[in-house]
């Protein structure tokens, strides 16, 4: 890859990889801000800020924004996460100084015209409605809640219909100049780019934001785990289980992944045999692990009838314990080609690439080469697997959530909850 980085005066970062074969660029602007750099009654505010970023600006209104990017062929979107917001376009070659000029422009001289701001906030709580009317959506805001309780990192992204109805427009421009900071954002673009030509143009177009970088967000707190029923009359039971996992930086990420993907990673996994395939006792199950700056989150989901509801959890923590003590080679070598392949895959994608290289430069100050990351993963062997496996079960006490009908629920998180005390303790002796 031609990856070339540059920091402007004000620490605003530039990362570029040029891509002579492509016609067209995906560029965006990620700012190291989310939901968790919310205060209580500030709830929401990270999602509305980038929501009303495209509502107009001193220099153009909501239609002309859309209108600039899409008569060149070119789209707008953006999305809020846990400690990142991003800003993003993809456009053909000579078009991405008007897209950056665009993405400068909503960041820098937004209106948050009133009108605006009152529709757009009746459109947020037309989203939290939807959000709770879609039950794997319920029972991770519940999962949230029990992992990290009383925290940021523990509210929905979304905010409420009482914190939206409190924003006014001072406080969206005390958000936006408080978190966005030149030392805290990345102006990233892979594809038909032109790194001096991008440099260039974004330290004249952002050359407004501060310095000084932004306050860090409150350390976050894995919580002490437990169970909550959600009753709600549905055809199938929701199960969720967390425990707490590592940071970005943490050794044993790449191992922790391993094992995350052999346990419920893909269709050869063990969960997926032994619940779907062997026994018939649902139609998705997965895990996933969640790395962030000072902690890490990994997680379960599946849904089941309610009445097989105690029977599913009771063989899911059989199967968590026993991959832990029994993974094999040819299923930790299996992982890791797939987790291989799915980074070389990705990086045949211009929009792909500029997305990982801003958050590698917001996790670690640096792009991660395409050579180190395979080199971590290639370094990953049974043993380290298995440790860091045993280490997520000696961490924390599950967290566990069942959404959903019938008396079958508290049965099946009392087993979920003993996950880590009876197989995983002994794995440690």
């Amino acid at each position: 890859m031609s990856v070339e980085i540059s920091k402007l005066p004000s620490g605003l970062t530039v990362i570029t990889d040029t891509m002579p074969h492509l016609e067209t660029a995906a560029l965006g602007v990620w700012a190291g801000v989310g939901g968790r750099d919310e205060k209580p009654n500030e709830h929401g505010i990270s999602h509305l800020l980038e929501h009303m970023a495209f509502k107009g600006t001193t220099k153009r209104n909501a239609r002309e924004i859309v209108e600039e990017i899409e008569a060149v062929g070119g789209d707008l979107n953006a999305g809020t996460s846990t400690e990142t917001t991003a800003y993003y376009a993809r456009v053909m070659r000579a078009d991405v100084p008007l897209a950056l000029d665009v993405l400068s422009d909503i960041l820098a001289n937004p209106a948050f015209v009133p009108d605006e701001l009152e529709r757009e906030k009746s459109v947020i709580v037309q989203e939290i409605g939807a959000a709770q009317d879609t039950p794997d959506d319920v029972v991770f805001e519940h999962l949230n809640e029990l992992c990290f309780p009383e925290q940021p990192m523990g509210r929905s992204l979304l905010g409420t219909a009482k914190t939206l109805k409190s924003f006014s427009r001072d406080m969206l421009r005390n958000y936006l100049s408080t978190h966005y900071r030149g030392p805290d954002m990345v102006v990233s673009a892979a594809g038909a780019v032109d790194h001096r030509r991008v440099v260039d143009e974004v330290a004249q177009k952002f050359a407004s934001f501060e310095a000084t970088p932004a306050p860090k967000p409150q350390v976050a707190m894995f919580g002490k785990g437990g169970s909550r029923v959600v009753h709600r009359d549905l055809e199938q039971a929701h199960l969720t289980l967390a425990l707490e996992g590592v940071p970005q930086s943490d050794l044993s990420l790449y191992s922790l992944q391993v094992f995350t993907n052999t346990l419920g990673g893909g269709m050869s996994s063990r969960l997926f045999q032994e619940v779907r395939e062997k026994r018939g006792l649902c139609y998705s199950i997965y895990t996933f692990h969640a790395p962030y700056a000072d902690t890490g989150l990994f997680g379960l989901y599946t849904g089941t009838d309610p009445a097989d509801a105690p029977e599913m959890m009771e063989v899911i923590v059989d199967v968590i314990n026993e991959a832990a003590a029994t993974l094999s080679e040819a299923e930790v070598a299996r992982a890791k080609a797939q987790m291989k392949a799915g980074l070389l895959m990705a990086l045949e994608s211009c929009s792909s690439r500029a997305e990982q290289l801003a958050r590698h430069v917001l996790a670690y100050g640096r792009p991660l080469a395409v050579d180190e990351l395979v080199a971590r993963i290639d370094a990953v062997s049974v043993e380290s697997t298995r440790k860091a496996a045993q280490g997520l079960l000696s961490r924390s006490r599950p967290a566990v959530v069942a959404l959903g009908g019938g008396r079958g629920l508290d049965t099946a998180v009392a087993f979920a909850e003993g996950l880590t005390r009876s197989k995983a303790k002994t794995l440690l002796h």
